[in-house]
């Protein structure tokens, strides 16, 4: 039996074939300049028009840094990768986990949340630059240092130099009378309970849960008295 060609088992028309044959044509003409296009630079690619640097100067530790930086360079690459004080950590690199917690004017930031150059003209405080120097011409551990080791506020040790730049700052916020969350009178003088203290250094994760320890090393080193008043 005949199949014409509107309704053989396939439905092949003469339309469809002349069609078909035009559009392998057409491709077979393009396909070599597609060949030799040239490709989209891969994501993450070095971009040599994007390769700008600025100069910074960083005042850290007391000590000024005159950096040529790119612009996008976070406060915290700044200090490991250009300057070299490898304390404060890389942990989460999101703000989410306090490791790289330093000071600038005295109050505590994320330094990987933030721009080297902003802070041009800042004071930046990292770990390095808590021990205190003493009359022998050495160092002395700064106060909330000695109670971390004492208390054994640590395991690993990966969070502690963003938890002790932490303490410094809760401490002084604290005692400027700045309230927390848990805070029962917003008008009162903040008195550092251990739920208190706990609320306060909620953004500084230890992942080896040495909790208790840190918040006695945080009341031992800030001169915190059993009622909560900071004597220091």
């Amino acid at each position: 039996m005949d199949m014409d060609e509107e309704h053989g088992p396939f439905r092949v028309s003469r339309r469809t074939v002349l069609e078909g044959t035009a559009a392998v044509a057409v491709l077979g003409s393009i396909a070599p300049d597609l060949a030799h296009a040239e490709a989209p630079p891969l994501p993450g690619a070095r971009d040599p028009n994007l390769s700008v640097r600025i100069p910074v100067t960083l005042t850290v530790n007391g000590k000024d840094h005159a950096l040529n930086l790119d612009p996008r360079t976070t406060l915290l690459d700044a200090l490991r990768e250009h300057i070299g004080l490898t304390g404060s950590k890389k942990g989460c690199d999101h703000g989410q986990c306090g490791a790289c917690t330093v000071l600038v004017d005295g109050r505590r930031i994320n330094s990987c949340l933030s721009l080297a150059a902003m802070h041009e003209g800042d004071q930046v405080k990292t770990i390095e630059g808590f021990a205190v120097p003493n009359a022998a011409g050495g160092h002395d551990l700064h106060p909330i240092q000695a109670a971390f080791v004492h208390h054994d506020g640590y395991q690993c040790g990966y969070c502690t130099s963003g938890q002790i730049c932490s303490s410094a700052g809760m401490l002084a916020e604290a005692k400027s009378g700045a309230p927390s969350f848990v805070s029962a009178d917003l008008t009162a003088s903040p008195r550092l309970t251990d739920a208190e203290i706990r609320e306060r250094m909620s953004g500084n994760i230890c992942r080896c849960a040495a909790y208790p320890n840190i918040v006695a090393a945080i009341k031992d080193g800030g001169g915190v008295d059993p009622d909560g008043e900071i004597s220091l």
